[in-house]
């Protein structure tokens, strides 16, 4: 479910605070451990950048998350911050 009150979160911002500072690494490490460039993680810290599927099972090796966790954070913030502009207008379901 969508946060109504707030926006989600940069999965760069998580990948930041709950994974890279708590384990100790440095953006260079996690970038050499999985084999991209740095440029990569500082772009997705900065929130300049998303997460990618390869990315993501990327970060679920090194981190031992899913990489469904990681697409879960992009989705939820890709649905929140690129909501139409105009009113969605009512539509009937299927039944």
């Amino acid at each position: 479910m969508l946060p109504r009150k707030r926006k989600p979160t940069h999965p760069g911002e998580i990948l930041l605070h709950e994974f890279i500072v708590p384990h100790n690494v440095t953006q260079v490490a996690l970038a050499r451990r999985i084999g991209v460039p740095v440029q990569r993680i500082n772009e997705i810290v900065r929130a300049k950048r998303g997460i990618t599927p390869e990315t993501a099972w990327l970060f679920s090796k090194a981190f031992r998350t899913t990489p469904l966790f990681w697409m879960n954070l992009q989705n939820n913030f890709d649905l929140a911050n690129n909501k139409p502009e105009q009113k969605i207008r009512k539509v009937k379901a299927f039944a």
